[in-house]
């Protein structure tokens, strides 16, 4: 390889050529060496060449996790192709924006279809024997269109460059300890179209040529047998990742599982979603692991902080920037005193927004970089947090999700903790309404236990115990269920959707325990 950045199927090269015999990918009964992957990829990138498709071109592959999936990205990319990643739970409507955005041409997809939205699907990644093009990547040049919905609107594909993801993979591998090294067996469970389990996931097993233990859907109790069958080492999760293996412990009675899976893992962390301090504090009880929390962003390819980087793991704390990151929080002009915060509530910095500097960043969203980094290389996150007296930062809230209460901040995730304690809720969102007193009012909306029944005043005053007045609800909507995403955030942008923050005069909106739609 050249000085420039290399690829992620130029790092395949590198490790085939380094540890060609060394495994490079688990999945099911399939083992394969790095120099077995990377012969895979060549022809997957000959494929590729033997339809016609020019350095470029966008190829979009909707695959579930696997062998397919590696050789469908990874071919295009060998082919100087630029990769759209497709959720798999795609309806057709939201396929058809990202192809059409996208200009797609060709979706590699696992069903038999002769085209969508005018694009022609091939069935799996395209093969042939003849000889693979292998197109050096310009630094600058795009890899990834990874299309995120961000807090409203439609999705838009974020411009990830070569540079940009290469830069990330070094920032986090400066970390010490390391998140992944060569002898390392890497869980992957994450999905590999999140930018997530792509690059902080695959990615950093491609740059230490380690071996990544894939599996096609997360369950559980297959998971736990199979890090333990496997000796798995480092584990890259998220939050419902983690509920799910306790859940799964209590299923069964006992923690053994648990920590059998656990017993070779040297390094747990987790992203995509805040970690409930309860899950951090049970996995370290009963599992006998620190989970490391980080945080990032698509835009960011996406680690921007994580404990590791200041060796301080806490509970519902980010830790700080990873080495070759800049985090600023700036004040979000709508900070006001609150008369009835107890001073010892009061952070040492913050909350602010955060906005981020490095290497790492994307080069705006498709096709002309609008919203990219600013004239300094600042990126705005709409993410707030706040520094404690250690330095190290806990997130708050998304900006777009305040809630303005006479002047007065209202952070969601605080009202949504609170309300989540009573023994009723199983699960709670907050968002804010139009209000002609207050300018904006609190509206919380519950799911509550089976079988469990709440009102509106029982709820209210609950919150009132532990709530400063302006943040505790003046209305309550009961549902069956919460809007999550993919990584298991509780949607507020699908809720607003849904008409849940017109007005209303009456603050039981639905019988309490009925399951209403908005």
């Amino acid at each position: 390889m050249s000085g420039a950045p290399p690829s992620l199927a130029a790092l395949v090269r590198a490790a085939a050529r380094e540890r060609p015999d060394s495994p490079a990918v688990v999945t099911g009964e399939t083992r394969l060496s790095w120099a077995e992957l990377d012969a895979l990829v060549d022809r997957a990138a000959a494929g590729y060449a033997r339809r016609g498709l020019a350095p470029g071109d966008r190829v979009a592959v909707q695959l579930p996790n696997g062998i397919a999936w590696l050789r469908a990205a990874l071919g295009a990319l060998r082919a100087g192709l630029v990769v759209v990643p497709v959720n798999t739970a795609y309806t057709d409507p939201e396929l058809e924006h990202v192809l059409g955005d996208s200009g797609a041409a060709l979706l590699v997809a696992g069903e038999e279809r002769e085209e969508v939205a005018g694009v022609p699907v091939c069935v799996g990644p395209p093969e042939d024997d003849g000889a693979a093009p292998d197109v050096e990547a310009e630094p600058a040049g795009l890899a990834f269109l990874a299309y995120t919905s961000g807090t409203t609107g439609r999705p838009r594909g974020a411009m990830l460059t070569t540079a940009a993801l290469r830069a990330n993979q070094e920032q986090c591998l400066a970390m010490e300890p390391p998140p992944v090294r060569p002898d390392d067996r890497v869980l992957l469970v994450l999905p590999l179209f999140h930018v997530y389990g792509l690059n902080a996931g695959f990615g950093l097993v491609a740059a230490a040529g380690a071996c990544a233990v894939l599996m096609e859907v997360f369950d559980p109790r297959s998971s736990l047998a199979l890090m333990a069958a496997e000796h798995v080492t480092a584990v890259p999760g998220a939050p419902p990742m983690y509920q799910a293996w306790l859940a799964a412990a209590d299923a069964a009675g006992s923690d053994a599982d648990l920590r059998r899976a656990f017993a070779a893992v040297r390094i747990a962390s987790s992203g995509a979603a805040p970690l409930p301090e309860e899950i951090w504090t049970a996995m370290r009880e009963r599992a006998a692991i620190t989970v490391h929390e980080g945080y990032g962003l698509t835009e960011a390819c996406p680690v921007v902080a994580s404990t590791l980087a200041t060796g301080r793991p806490k509970p519902a704390c980010i830790g700080g920037p990873l080495p070759g990151v800049e985090i600023q929080l700036r004040d979000t002009a709508t900070h006001e005193v609150d008369p009835e915060a107890p001073t010892e509530d009061v952070a040492d910095e913050g909350p602010g927004e955060i906005c981020v500097r490095g290497a790492n960043l994307f080069a705006g969203f498709w096709p002309d970089g609008a919203d990219g980094p600013d004239a300094e290389g600042w990126l705005a996150t709409g993410d707030l947090a706040y520094r404690d007296a250690d330095g190290d930062l806990h997130l708050v809230d998304r900006r777009s999700d305040l809630v303005l209460v006479s002047g007065f901040n209202v952070y969601p995730a605080e009202v949504e903790r609170v309300l989540d304690a009573h023994p009723a809720v199983l699960e709670s969102a907050v968002i804010g309404v139009p209000d002609a007193r207050t300018g904006q009012a609190v509206r919380a909306v519950v799911v509550l236990e089976p079988g469990a029944g709440a009102t509106f005043e029982e709820l209210r005053d609950h919150a009132a115990r532990s709530l400063a007045r302006y943040k505790v609800p003046t209305s309550v909507h009961f549902l069956a269920s919460l809007p999550h995403s993919l990584t298991g955030k509780v949607s507020r942008a699908r809720l607003r959707e849904l008409g849940l923050t017109r007005a209303a005069d009456e603050p039981d909106l639905e019988p309490a325990g009925a399951a209403g739609d908005g």
